[in-house]
């Protein structure tokens, strides 16, 4: 979980509130104002995670006012709900929402957000089957086997990214170019100014200089 801040102003919004979720990598995005308080969280959260999705097991986020008040750390303890603080370069942590952070803030247009998300991705999640007990000769039992077996599957997958992305942590490291006089280069845009209202949506890279 994780904001977007300092947008330009879209149907009066200037932020956005990211949930992703770590089973099923679906991404739940939320415009909102960076004006809100621990309390506008808390109803934001119930609005659009707990309404639609229920109450997850734990909370990945990083040091965020917001996400170490009181109120919210006093919320998720009655909901009885784990929060992990975010630690840099660790797969368990909050990766995986900066990733989608980046993405959107390339491809951001405030009538497409709610768009975004796949039916599949909502729906198709694998809720917990301990406590079906169906006869498996039935059709009904036929498909809590499979749909257990898609479950079992996606787990395996992602513990088998998690122990990659654990062995590999450098792998996405861009190795220095080894520039020569007379080389045309990108400047990266977060080092020049501009009279734009706000950097989030600009490029990121501008040239060959």
């Amino acid at each position: 979980m994780d904001f977007i801040t300092q947008l330009p102003l879209s149907n009066n919004f200037d932020s956005i509130l990211v949930v992703v979720d770590r089973f099923s990598k679906m991404a739940i995005l939320i415009p909102t104002y960076g004006t809100i308080t621990s309390l506008d969280l808390a109803q934001i959260f119930i609005s659009h995670v707990f309404s639609k999705h229920g109450l997850p097991v734990s909370i990945v986020s990083d040091r965020g006012s917001l996400f170490v008040s009181s109120f919210w750390t006093q919320l998720c303890q009655q909901l009885k709900i784990s929060r992990d603080i975010s630690t840099a370069f660790h797969p368990e942590t909050d990766g995986q929402t900066e990733r989608v952070n980046q993405i959107l803030e390339h491809y951001l247009w405030i009538t497409f957000i709610n768009k975004a998300i796949t039916f599949f991705t909502i729906y198709g999640r694998n809720p917990s089957f301990d406590s079906i007990h169906i006869s498996q000769d039935s059709p009904a039992g036929k498909l809590s086997t499979k749909l257990q077996s898609v479950e079992q599957v996606v787990k395996e997958e992602l513990e088998s990214e998690i122990r990659r992305f654990k062995k590999y942590p450098d792998r996405n490291r861009a190795i220095t170019p080894d520039f020569q006089p007379g080389d045309k280069v990108w400047l990266a845009f977060k080092n020049i100014k501009t009279t734009r209202p706000t950097k989030k949506l600009s490029e990121r890279w501008f040239g060959p200089f």
